[in-house]
């Protein structure tokens, strides 16, 4: 995990691709994504004529068509032009399956008339799925379920929130795998690499002026971020954090700046968890806990290609903490690892200190020691993509 960490070039893998029959990204572009098309068009209500007519054609496509470029004129045309230039023409699967997710979702909202004038622009196309989790007895009460069971050991309680925002990442709406374990919460034995102590030292031992959170899900997932922002400013002595937000919707769940303010709304409403959320607001007041966003985060792009501002801006950090799979399959270019591939190899173009929280949902692992991967697979063949193992992986 050392930062100092020098390896040979590398060629990086071949990227997933909705092409690869029996694969997860294949089967996902198949029956997953018309669903969520499906869900999201339900929930949505009556539409004027000319979206519905739009969302007709986008769940044809995506049945027995080919891709096409966006036709709308929007800020971020001419970078999504580019992206898809290799794919114009192609089916839906046959493409690589990060580039195939993000581009769904953009052309979603061109459909939904998200960037344009009209009864349903700005408006969150996944906003109900979202305000489902706001119930007191759903993303609230789970956050209060944790708050409950902290210790007092500084160390064990960063721990004990670490993993929380770890195995909240289960909540994700377009593939809640916490539905289908039964459970929110993991145990230690679901950690495939667990550097979590090297964390906790490296927060607890070292001064850490600046901390960024790069977020991923709404809900469930970003209350369980909060409370360990909250432990980072007030019992570990952080300066001040940044976190890191979508610009606007995608992949059904993922938190922008809105999702925050509403999380924090939610959490003030239950009582259980109103002393935290009075502690977030305060951290705001006091410019100790920012928002921030930037357009690569909704494009189809990889870390390795992070834009020179952002890279800027991420260097400044103490440690960058990475939410969630999808940010992972970015760190990871979404490639066809061997899953003993060192971390820090892989990642060593990060412009800081780096803590990966994930729990599995694709078919992408690196840094799991050799034959681990083996011995899963016989044992359960589902073990990359059901969500109940996670990962604490760092190069500090």
């Amino acid at each position: 995990m050392s930062r100092g960490y020098t390896a040979p070039e590398m060629t990086v893998p071949p990227p997933l691709h909705t092409g690869e029959r029996g694969s997860f990204a294949h089967e996902s572009f198949r029956i997953r994504v018309p669903e969520i098309l499906a869900k999201t068009r339900a929930q949505l209500g009556p539409v004027p004529t000319d979206v519905n007519t739009a969302l007709d054609e986008l769940d044809a496509e995506l049945r027995t068509g080919v891709l096409r470029p966006l036709r709308e004129d929007a800020a971020d045309r001419a970078a999504w032009d580019a992206a898809v230039a290799p794919h114009t023409g192609r089916s839906w699967l046959d493409v690589p399956w990060f580039f195939g997710e993000t581009f769904f979702y953009r052309r979603l909202l061109e459909a939904t008339g998200y960037f344009r004038d009209g009864p349903l622009g700005g408006r969150d196309p996944f906003a109900p799925e979202k305000e489902a989790e706001w119930a007191p007895e759903e993303a609230p009460a789970r956050c209060a379920g944790l708050l409950d069971t902290l210790p007092d050991a500084p160390g064990a309680r960063l721990r004990a929130l670490l993993l929380g925002s770890l195995w909240g990442n289960r909540a994700d709406l377009s593939y809640n795998v916490a539905l289908q374990l039964g459970t929110y919460a993991g145990e230690e034995s679901d950690l495939l690499v667990d550097h979590g102590p090297a964390v906790v030292e490296k927060v607890l031992a070292h001064p850490c002026p600046r901390l960024t959170v790069i977020a991923d899900n709404a809900g469930t997932e970003l209350v369980m971020d909060l409370a360990l922002i909250d432990h980072l400013l007030t019992g570990c002595g952080v300066g001040e954090i940044t976190v890191h937000v979508k610009d606007h919707p995608m992949f059904v769940s993922d938190a922008m700046a809105a999702d925050v303010v509403a999380a924090i709304e939610a959490l003030a409403r239950h009582p259980p968890t109103a002393p935290l959320a009075a502690q977030i607001a305060a951290h705001r007041a006091a410019g100790r806990l920012h928002l921030t966003t930037h357009p690569f985060y909704t494009k189809s792009l990889f870390y390795p290609q992070l834009p020179s501002d952002l890279r800027a801006e991420l260097a400044r950090a103490s440690v960058v903490v990475l939410k969630g799979d999808a940010n992972y399959r970015r760190l990871c270019s979404d490639a066809h690892w061997p899953p003993d591939t060192p971390f820090e190899e892989v990642v060593r173009d990060f412009p800081a200190p780096l803590v990966a929280l994930r729990t599995l949902k694709a078919e992408v692992i690196v840094g799991l020691p050799p034959d681990t991967a083996a011995h899963l697979s016989a044992a359960d063949p589902q073990w990359m993509i059901n969500g109940k193992r996670g990962v604490i992986q760092a190069r500090l």
